[in-house]
């Protein structure tokens, strides 16, 4: 089945893009190796293991674990994988890739199968490093926390793709990107937990799709299934930017 699926061709641009990934040692410490270790350097701080009122009785190392996974997304869609494309649309090669028959489209289909995967194993390390390390619980609800996970991984590599779509140049882009990442990081909760913002603010923050993301991950491991106004958030950004993306996104 998966033969007549997925052409040899393709197969042969995931198999060359998957060597091209291992080597971008860049990416990978963003993706992987820092988000585990920022929860492990908070979680070092003895008041961060103390539950809080303000928290609902929570940790803030047990509201940070969303964060950090949510990182891992942020990363990969707007510091590692645009550039990819810039150079390929740049250097010509997504327009050379229209005259054959596996056409540009599998080479940004393998990115972004690549970096997916990335996030998720960065995801799941991190999960388990909390539990074992931080007596983090495992999400109460795994259909409501894998609901927002992948809904919040459309929006964030959609986000991605609109900073790719409408900068002209990798140099543009870069910049974007950065000027996108730091609120981004912001709505995430990773300067402070959403959950400890006040109350305007944290209503503001509820109506991004990292901030409503983070509010039902977090409801996920601790209360169930989350707060279906949450999930509709960030189904309706992830709509929303991924059309934007397909109507935008330019070969060359």
């Amino acid at each position: 089945m998966s033969a007549t699926v997925i052409s040899p061709a393709t197969r042969a641009v995931l198999r060359t893009e998957t060597r091209l990934f291992g080597r971008e040692l860049a990416s990978l410490f963003w993706i992987l190796v820092f988000p585990v270790a920022l929860l492990c350097v908070l979680g070092a701080i003895p008041s961060f293991r103390e539950p809080h009122d303000a928290l609902g009785g929570l940790r803030t190392i047990d509201v940070y674990l969303p964060t950090v996974v949510l990182f891992s997304m942020i990363a990969a869609a707007l510091m590692t994988m645009p550039p990819v494309v810039f150079a390929y649309r740049e250097s010509g090669v997504l327009r050379r890739l229209g005259t054959t028959p596996v056409g540009p489209a599998a080479v940004l289909g393998a990115q972004v199968l690549l970096h997916a995967v990335a996030v998720v194993v960065s995801s799941l390390i991190a999960i388990v490093t909390g539990r074992i390390v931080f007596g983090i619980a495992l999400p109460d609800s795994l259909l409501g926390y894998a609901l927002a996970y992948v809904l919040v991984l459309l929006a964030s590599f959609s986000l991605g793709a609109v900073v790719t779509a409408v900068s002209p140049n990798a140099r543009v882009g870069t910049a974007v990107g950065m000027v996108v990442f730091f609120p981004s990081m912001f709505t995430a909760g990773v300067y402070a937990p959403v959950q400890a913002l006040p109350s305007p603010l944290r209503d503001i923050v509820g109506g991004t799709p990292l901030g409503a993301a983070t509010e039902a991950m977090t409801q996920a491991m601790s209360g169930g299934f989350p707060d279906v106004r949450h999930l509709l958030v960030v189904a309706v950004w992830a709509g929303v930017l991924s059309l934007i993306a397909v109507r935008t996104f330019r070969w060359e």
